[in-house]
């Protein structure tokens, strides 16, 4: 008897023959207590802790309403400008978070996976869930300075917000697998990485209407625009938030839910392509590391 089928008749699995996002997620435990710890460690000998997930966002609003929405002027030709910038920057500050840190997660826990085996997926999924601990705080904040304004929930708007999140964390959880496996053996990723981020802001209706866009471009290039994933989840994000409180003379991008419904399936295209590029360069991650 070989030692492949002593292994299997005693039920147990030889190291490193795991089944990818599937057995991460079939040792949640895991991945909950690495969670954990890097949500501790980023509040650890703070005084205020937790506090400042909620100053952050608010400083943040304060800093772009001044100078795009006063000095620029548009809160004027926005309604409720501050509710649609502050909605706008929650998503793509969870996607901005999720990738770059998913990027550079292999790297960054270089000596726990030169001396353990565990599921390596592990540190790119645990990136985004780590991201979306931290964008908590920042859609409480949405949330009530949408109430203050008047906002009334919808179960359709809270499905949008929701689904927003959804396309989110599955593009950025893929992403991050992708560039985080060629990261390890070409570093240049995380300096690619950063340029894609720098421009993920203004690359989604987020300090702009989208009709500005619509009124610039060709249609061609108008669809491409609302092809992009985070557009669709920002749009998303407005619509559950920003859209109830009544904006005059705007509404959601024409087919939103069509192109949200388009944003999932890239989105999963991307996890699918992130999973098998990984598999295909896991084997050289210790030697690169």
């Amino acid at each position: 008897m070989g030692r492949a089928d002593t292994i299997e008749s005693q039920g147990l699995t030889a190291p490193g023959s795991d089944s990818g996002l599937f057995e991460v997620f079939r040792q949640r435990h895991l991945l909950s207590l690495i969670v954990r710890k890097e949500v501790q460690i980023r509040y650890r000998g703070s005084i205020f802790g937790w506090l400042w997930s909620y100053v952050k966002p608010l400083v943040q609003f304060v800093v772009f309403f001044v100078a795009i929405g006063v000095f620029l002027g548009m809160n004027g030709r926005v309604d409720y400008f501050p509710i649609y910038l502050l909605s706008g920057i929650t998503v793509v500050t969870f996607f901005n978070e999720a990738f770059s840190n998913g990027t550079r997660s292999l790297v960054d826990n270089a000596p726990l996976i030169k001396k353990i085996y565990l599921p390596r997926e592990m540190f790119p999924i645990a990136s985004m869930l780590i991201a979306a601990v931290n964008a908590v705080p920042q859609i409480i904040v949405v949330v009530v300075i949408a109430l203050f304004f008047g906002w009334t929930p919808s179960l359709l708007s809270i499905a949008a917000v929701v689904f927003a999140l959804v396309i989110v964390a599955i593009l950025a959880s893929g992403l991050g697998l992708l560039f985080g496996s060629i990261n390890v053996t070409f570093r240049d990723a995380q300096s690619f990485v950063d340029i894609i981020l720098m421009c993920a802001i203004w690359a989604s209706p987020v300090m702009y209407a989208w009709t500005q866009v619509a009124d610039a471009v060709p249609s061609w290039l108008f669809t491409l625009y609302c092809l992009n994933p985070v557009t669709a989840a920002v749009e998303l994000f407005h619509y559950g938030i920003w859209y109830p409180l009544g904006p005059t003379g705007s509404g959601p991008i024409p087919d939103m839910w069509l192109f949200a419904g388009i944003a999932l399936l890239v989105s999963l295209v991307f996890l699918a392509v992130g999973q098998l590029v990984f598999r295909r360069l896991e084997g050289r991650f210790a030697q690169d590391l």
